[in-house]
């Protein structure tokens, strides 16, 4: 009866519009951490909203600075019981990508939530306001209905995820006895659909780095020296081809992975990538079926596989064009990797490639941001199993597996450095325009995903245990 009660607490939260009204205040907070004048509203989201609401649910709250002179704080918020046999670590972030305002849809703002149909519109909806607080209002729920969760919890809020979690890494070293605990259960990213429930196991780790070109100092007029100067943009864009085939299939060897194992083939078999019918969403674009490694199935091209993108190209000056033979190229690239491929050796084999393609002029720098490690926990592990059943059980229907997600989290933090199982439940999905203009949740999934959180929530206390 308790576990009928907890579910039915959490669904009482989203249809009192109480859901609603938290969100909404978080929205209100431009959090946004690539923006140095916002550093006062990154303390004020942890200060004037989420410590309040975490010492309500009995919570003690400690706000630390970050290691990092530029980056955001850190709140550790902490609840025990008597007795637990269990101690959960979640995680979420507070810290948004710049608003961008004016490329807002007319009638909608970042900073002010509003809803049109099934959508909830707001900057952090979806990424990540809106998803710690169907965790947090899971957490209620449950002891609302059980007067106790069953086990302790440790809350991690890091400010700067969205700036490549600068001083994460350093801080969880500095309390890493502190932050010891049984099991991980957070959620970020996307659900594989809109209406199936997903839970993933780590992520794909990201590298991004910068190709440039420079053969001389400065433009010259392209019809008196066309023809008799080397084009930096020509001889880039031909670099950048080498990397991949014609549609997109990796040739460096050492990118190519050797982990799409029978095991993690197994988890998605039964796994459709879908954004929504993009007939019904605007939001959601049309898989290309010819793009990226021949012979995987899309859900093994995101999730087992190794992608190569450019992020941004430049030679010449493009708001002006002018008649001349530039001096210099340059282009920001960008590799998602999954576990197997040596993160250290990423850039060095790509330097031997350019070197065998010929193309040795091109130096490889890899910038400040946009690092981290692939992570993933086997598919068969007793808490994934556990996981499974619960929501399950909630649902009625099996949730997606994926062994990772597709994008790139701070994981390898979690279960490499602190050493938990992590499991990833997402309330999102892919076409919520995160990092984007008109960023936005969908009331059916933050509805469902309270119910599965707080009936993970209620079993996690039932057990008197790790799952064997």
């Amino acid at each position: 009866m308790n576990r009928t009660q907890s579910i039915t607490a959490a669904e009482h939260y989203f249809d009192s519009r109480a859901f609603h009204a938290d969100l909404a205040r978080r929205v209100a907070i431009p959090t946004e951490s690539q923006n140095p004048d916002r550093l006062a509203d990154l303390q004020r989201y942890l200060d004037d909203d989420l410590i309040p609401a975490l010492k309500s649910l009995g919570f003690q709250c400690e706000v630390f600075p970050n290691p990092v002179a530029t980056g955001g704080p850190f709140l550790i918020a902490e609840r025990k019981e008597p007795g637990a046999a269990l101690t959960l670590f979640s995680y979420g972030h507070g810290d948004v990508i710049r608003g961008l305002e004016p490329q807002w849809r007319a009638g909608i703002t970042p900073w002010e939530m509003k809803e049109e149909g099934e959508r909830i519109f707001g900057r952090g909806t979806a990424d990540n306001k809106g998803q710690h607080t169907i965790n947090l209002g899971a957490l209620a729920a449950v002891l609302k209905a059980k007067g106790a969760l069953g086990f302790n919890v440790k809350l991690l809020i890091e400010m700067g995820e969205e700036v490549g979690s600068i001083g994460l890494e350093a801080f969880c070293r500095q309390h890493k006895e502190r932050l010891k605990a049984d099991v991980f259960i957070a959620s970020d990213g996307p659900r594989l659909a809109p209406d199936r429930p997903t839970i993933f196991l780590g992520s794909r780790g990201v590298m991004n780095f910068d190709l440039e070109l420079n053969l001389r100092k400065g433009a010259h007029h392209s019809g008196n020296w066309g023809g008799l100067l080397a084009d930096p943009g020509i001889i880039l864009s031909h670099a950048i081809a080498s990397i991949t085939d014609e549609r997109g299939a990796i040739r460096i060897p050492e990118w190519r992975p050797t982990t799409l194992t029978a095991a993690v083939r197994a988890a998605l078999a039964d796994c459709e990538v879908s954004g929504g019918n993009a007939e019904e969403n605007e939001f959601a674009p049309t898989i290309d079926t010819d793009w990226g490694e021949p012979g995987l199935t899309p859900a093994e091209r995101v999730f087992g596989w190794t992608s190569f993108s450019v992020l941004a190209m430049k030679v010449g000056n493009p708001e002006n064009p002018v008649n001349a033979i530039a001096p210099r190229a340059w282009a920001r690239c960008q590799l998602r990797f999954v576990v197997g491929i040596d993160g250290p050796d990423i850039v060095p084999a790509l330097e031997r490639h350019l070197a065998r393609e010929g193309f040795a002029d091109v130096k490889v720098s890899i910038p400040r941001e946009g690092r981290m490690a692939a992570t993933r926990l086997d598919p068969d592990s007793p808490w994934v199993r556990w996981a499974v059943k619960s929501i399950t059980e909630t649902t009625g229907t099996k949730p997606a597996i994926l062994p990772n997600l597709g994008g790139s989290l701070p994981n390898d933090i979690f279960a490499d450095l602190l050493g938990l199982p992590t499991i990833w439940v997402p309330h999102s999905y892919a076409a919520c325009s995160q990092h984007a203009p008109n960023e936005h949740m969908l009331a059916p999934i933050a509805r469902e995903g309270l119910q599965i959180m707080a009936g993970l929530f209620h079993d996690l206390g039932e057990l008197k245990r790790a799952p064997a």
